[in-house]
């Protein structure tokens, strides 16, 4: 897959808008040649990974105990946690090293960092909707799920999931470029979000303490939403998108007010 740099030459471009936009473009074609287009099963594997994960639990959890907590489906339960859950890990994960990944080519006069964010969020991000959407409906065709969706919580769920990668991914962005420890410090910190985020069991069965202390992590709030969709009955009265957006949207304005300082900083390192 072939891309190029748009106006390579430094000379200012008649229009910044259709300069950015081709900015990103090229940038998104290079990651997906770099990132996908390296073996045949590049894609493949962007749907075997999560489906893989989503079966050993669903497999793992049938064999402790009878029923999952909604529904009669073990492998839909935990794929309506957990693509939520991975869709805003890829999210935040890929933007937190956008000026990394893009370093190279930052150099060049037509390409600015943000469009090396805007980029890497475009594509990951549509990326993860592709892949929730092809498990999601092969999941719903295997289990012969008959039970009507609701659309807007599943939407709202999948666009709070990124807006929070995003936010996140942002101000790591800051963060890791200029204390490249903190990337393993995040990852440490992070490991338990897994456990904390609803995926394995509904907040509701823990004790109060410990849904008081869940209801801080954003993503107990977008794994309910999402959940609303596939399953009518389940109305979690905790979910709070206002709260959910403020968590995404704050360290989004933080992050692109210190990298706009910072930006310079970090690609001279």
């Amino acid at each position: 897959m072939s891309y190029s740099l748009p106006n390579s030459s430094g000379l200012p471009p008649s229009n910044p808008l259709i300069a950015s936009l081709r900015s990103i473009a090229a940038l998104m074609l290079r990651e997906m040649s770099s990132r996908y287009g390296q073996s045949v099963g590049g894609y493949i594997w962007a749907v075997l990974e999560p489906l893989g994960t989503i079966a050993i639990l669903a497999i793992g959890f049938s064999l402790i105990i009878h029923n999952p907590p909604l529904g009669t489906s073990f492998i839909l339960f935990y794929a309506t946690g957990f693509l939520p859950f991975l869709l805003f890990q890829n999210v935040q994960l890929t933007v937190s090293r956008a000026l990394i990944f893009s370093k190279p080519l930052l150099a060049y006069p037509a390409l600015r960092w943000i469009d090396a964010i805007l980029a890497r969020f475009i594509l990951n991000f549509l990326t993860s909707l592709l892949v929730t959407y092809i498990l999601l409906v092969g999941i719903l065709a295997v289990t012969k799920t008959t039970s009507p969706l609701v659309p807007g919580p599943i939407l709202g769920a999948l666009a709070l999931a990124g807006i929070l990668g995003l936010g996140i991914g942002v101000l790591n962005c800051f963060m890791m470029g200029m204390l490249p420890v903190w990337a393993q410090i995040w990852s440490i910190i992070t490991r338990p979000l897994f456990l904390a985020s609803g995926i394995l069991v509904l907040p509701e069965d823990l004790p109060a303490w410990a849904q008081d202390i869940l209801w801080f992590n954003p993503l107990i709030h977008v794994t309910a939403l999402m959940r609303q969709g596939f399953y009518p009955m389940y109305q979690p009265p905790y979910v709070t998108i206002s709260y959910t957006l403020f968590a995404g949207l704050f360290p989004l304005a933080l992050g692109l007010l210190v990298l706009r300082k910072t930006h310079r900083d970090i690609l001279s390192r």
